[in-house]
């Protein structure tokens, strides 16, 4: 896809002079010239164009706010001194694996007076001599080379940072869902209470149930021991008139032989 093509992809139906961001990374430059890219896109702050065969940026246009520029792995080898003039407010400038053999390609770059970071990384100028001494003398607005300070300190990682900030709020989002679980834990709880209760409602009903059932038994159990009484006091009775009978039976029987022997 050629760089025109890929500048309209990335407007998405936007106005250039909406757009902050620009990236073009892999894209194919016309003869290793930037095309496409115009003067309308006033609000570019960071433009990238990594790998796309550029051999120059004499085809960028003015861009006032852009403050960060990509062009590594391109076939660049002169002619920086127009990024002073099209982009004076440039912050950080990635030039590495392009086409820069010696000094002398990049003193131009002493006139971008807000330059902060530049890399030369996979350049042949850093197989020199006092490489980075003599850059830093070149550039002394410069704080990082090759993402380093003067005193070899690695300079912070922007993505890095996003990355940590990214774990950060995943640690926060996980101890947030540890909280909703304890407390769905808590709320939880009183349902499990609420069981435990009911099932010692249970055991008390049937305890209560088994202490009527024994409560029943002992009172059926009465009622047949007073029948038995009853009926044992029944059959008393039925002896004694059995014996009254037989008494009066033999008094009657006596009371015939005297009148006969009388006879």
């Amino acid at each position: 896809m050629d760089m025109k093509k890929r500048i309209h992809l990335e407007l998405r139906n936007r106005t250039p002079s909406d757009v902050k961001e620009l990236v073009l990374d892999n894209c194919r430059s016309n003869e290793g010239k930037i095309e496409g890219l115009t003067d309308e896109f006033e609000e570019l702050e960071f433009l990238s164009t990594i790998n796309v065969g550029l051999t120059s940026v004499a085809n960028l246009p003015k861009l006032n706010k852009l403050k960060k520029l990509e062009l590594s792995d391109n076939r660049i080898s002169g002619g920086l001194e127009v990024l002073s003039e099209k982009c004076p407010n440039l912050t950080h400038l990635n030039l590495s694996g392009n086409k820069i053999k010696d000094l002398s390609t990049i003193e131009p770059l002493k006139k971008l007076e807000s330059l902060k970071s530049l890399d030369l990384f996979n350049c042949e100028v850093t197989n020199l001599n006092d490489y980075r001494d003599n850059v830093f003398k070149l550039l002394p607005q410069l704080t990082y080379l090759d993402g380093y300070d003067k005193d070899d300190k690695e300079a912070p990682d922007s993505d890095a940072e996003a990355y940590v900030e990214g774990l950060d709020d995943d640690d926060d989002d996980e101890d947030d869902d540890e909280v909703d679980e304890e407390e769905d834990d808590e709320d939880a709880a009183p349902g499990e209470d609420d069981e435990e209760d009911g099932e010692d409602d249970d055991e008390d009903e049937d305890g209560e149930e088994g202490e009527e059932g024994e409560e029943e038994d002992d009172v059926s159990g009465e009622e047949e021991e007073e029948e038995e009484l009853n009926d044992g006091e029944v059959d008393d009775e039925d002896e004694e008139e059995e014996e009254r009978g037989q008494k009066r039976k033999r008094e009657l029987d006596e009371e015939g032989e005297e009148g006969e022997e009388d006879d």
